[in-house]
């Protein structure tokens, strides 16, 4: 690889980090946005993150309607996949946590990482190496000591296996779109938009069909759905389809172990939660498994499509 697509490459896995950094105030952000029902609030946000995409389209010189005909440019395997992703993870998320309790539902939807790394191997000229996956497994060390403390021994009985079933749903689903992104060359990021419009649609009819409606109480409530929109559930979205098409995926998927983190230490700076010894021994497994999956990626890795271009053909070296 050419020092160009190489600093191109370091340039498209940072930007893909930014999502992670998004990712760790969903917490803060909910918790601050009072009680919204779940449907509701996601519809609200994704209403709100579909606009991002104009704004994205227009910083990259793109006219306002780039992002339809983007997304219908990449026919109907792209529309699914970006539709499916972005409302699906969220509808089997909400579910999961309704048919189970939260703390074990959210270590299991929370494995999407960990596929993210190991189906990243199937894609053209990507070579999946033992670091990446060692260095997975760490970082999900990591990320299950700061949810353990709210397992309970009860908490993986056999009642809650409906719930059980959709988180993993939730870890099959992101994966899955994170990394057959990468095959959709033909379809440009700012398509996100639509996918994240018709998730607002269908988040909204879940939410008439399941739900009470409460709207936000205060300016407090309204900033926060606000900030989720526009950031873990707008931006994020855009940052991470950048990242994940073009930058080295496998090391994304160890860095998105970084959110439970971050997202603690956010909730602790808010005043929202208390910081525990364990969460050093965390920090240290999950910087460390991201430092050994960044071993991993040393050697030169395959070029990356550009984008609106379409997927390389075959498997290149690594």
């Amino acid at each position: 690889m050419s020092g160009d697509a190489a600093a191109a490459r370091r340039l498209a896995t940072g930007v893909g980090c930014g999502a992670v950094a998004l990712w760790a105030l969903l917490a803060l952000f909910t918790v601050r946005s009072g009680a919204v029902p779940p449907f509701q609030l996601t519809a609200m946000c994704l209403a709100l993150g579909a606009g991002v995409g104009l704004v994205w389209a227009r910083i990259g010189g793109r006219p306002l309607g780039a992002a339809l005909v983007g997304a219908l440019r990449g026919g109907p395997r792209a529309l699914t996949l970006g539709i499916g992703g972005i409302f699906g993870y969220h509808f089997f998320y909400f579910t999961a946590l309704r048919g189970a309790p939260a703390a074990e539902a959210g270590l299991i939807a929370y494995l999407w990482p960990l596929l993210i790394v190991l189906f990243s191997g199937l894609l053209p000229g990507e070579r999946l190496r033992a670091l990446h996956v060692i260095g997975a497994l760490v970082a999900l060390a990591g990320a299950a000591l700061i949810l353990a403390p709210g397992l309970g021994p009860e908490g993986f009985a056999p009642r809650h296996a409906a719930g059980f079933a959709a988180a993993i749903l939730c870890a099959l689903i992101w994966s899955g779109y994170s990394v057959l992104s990468r095959r959709m060359g033909e379809a440009p990021t700012e398509a996100v938009a639509v996918y994240c419009a018709a998730g607002a649609i269908l988040s909204a009819l879940a939410h008439l069909a399941l739900e009470r409606t409460v709207w936000p109480a205060g300016a407090g409530e309204w900033a926060a759905v606000a900030g989720l929109g526009l950031g873990p559930l707008g931006l994020a979205f855009y940052v991470w389809d950048y990242g994940v098409r073009r930058g080295d995926i496998q090391l994304l998927g160890v860095a998105a172990y970084a959110a439970p983190l971050l997202s603690t230490l956010a909730l602790a700076a808010a005043g929202e939660a208390e910081l525990t010894g364990a969460l050093a021994l965390a920090a240290a497994l999950i910087a460390g498994g991201a430092a050994l999956a960044a071993l991993g990626s040393r050697r030169a890795p395959a070029p990356v499509p550009a984008e609106g271009s379409p997927p390389a053909k075959g498997k290149g070296a690594a």
